[in-house]
């Protein structure tokens, strides 16, 4: 579900604005932890983390899919997408300042190996000179991992219920989201039902129930730690749906350097 999305971002960014496509897929999300957490009866959220709820909902989705939609808004897939990835990456740096976890030589060299893979994916073969697709995309990208990595760790520190704290974050962030469109006052005079299908499937999947089923697979799962690598089968598979939904000609450069990225990953998960 996950390697379905990086086309689902361009196919509705074609109409959309990143903070209309935003709008719509956040609504999605709301209604679809409305459905399962009244099913579920796990709506309900105690006083004491409604601060926590509003800030993570700040966070995501509304600051980092802004960033990461605006970011493929610029980019090609192919390049957004192995960029984002390194989410995790950045998630180890960050556990050092906020976490006080510290970076041992097999984290540092992941970490290494992780960014010579992004270095890979942009300059794409060219080594003569800095590549010519736009430098705030590849900035936008980079900064969504910061964002991402922070959103983590914050929910780290947070003992309440995933289901009710994702259902009023989002909800929360669905307000502002109606705000800030209703501000800007610019809509698209006409949509595609291929641009709305996608921004809803990017409601439903990437920001919905996906997340509720990985949690529900580590829970199940009786060994988490091989179990989490299978998600990085997502970015590969992600690249047969962008070359042949969106006809992104994808190179082996793009292809290798996400290789590397991904290796790094593994390398300064592993133990």
């Amino acid at each position: 579900m996950w390697s379905t999305v990086a086309t689902a971002f361009k196919l509705a960014l074609a109409e959309f604005e990143p903070v209309q496509m935003l709008l719509v897929a956040t609504l999605t999300s709301t209604v679809c932890f409305v459905v399962i957490g009244g099913g579920q009866n796990q709506w309900r959220l105690s006083r004491q983390y409604w601060f926590t709820a509003a800030l993570l909902g700040i966070l995501n989705p509304l600051l980092y899919y802004l960033v990461l939609f605006a970011a493929y808004d610029r980019l090609p897939a192919q390049i957004a997408q192995p960029l984002n990835y390194t989410w995790v990456v950045m998630l180890a740096v960050l556990a050092v300042p906020l976490l006080g976890q510290r970076l041992d030589g097999r984290t540092i060299t992941g970490l290494t190996l992780s960014y010579a893979g992004v270095v890979l994916v942009l300059l794409q073969g060219n080594f003569q000179r800095l590549p010519t697709f736009d430098t705030a995309g590849v900035t936008l990208a980079l900064a969504s991992t910061v964002i991402w990595a922070g959103y983590w760790i914050l929910n780290r520190r947070s003992s309440a219920a995933a289901l009710p704290m994702m259902l009023w974050s989002f909800a929360l962030a669905s307000v502002l989201l109606l705000v800030i469109n209703g501000f800007l006052g610019s809509w698209p005079e006409s949509t595609t039902t291929l641009a709305v299908s996608a921004a809803v499937w990017i409601g439903l999947v990437e920001m919905g129930f996906t997340f509720l089923l990985w949690q529900r697979a580590m829970a199940l799962s009786t060994n988490t730690a091989r179990t989490s690598q299978l998600v990085f089968l997502s970015p590969f598979i992600s690249l047969i749906f962008i070359a042949t939904v969106l006809g992104e000609t994808v190179t082996m450069w793009s292809v290798g350097g996400l290789v590397v990225i991904v290796a790094g990953i593994l390398i300064s998960g592993r133990g």
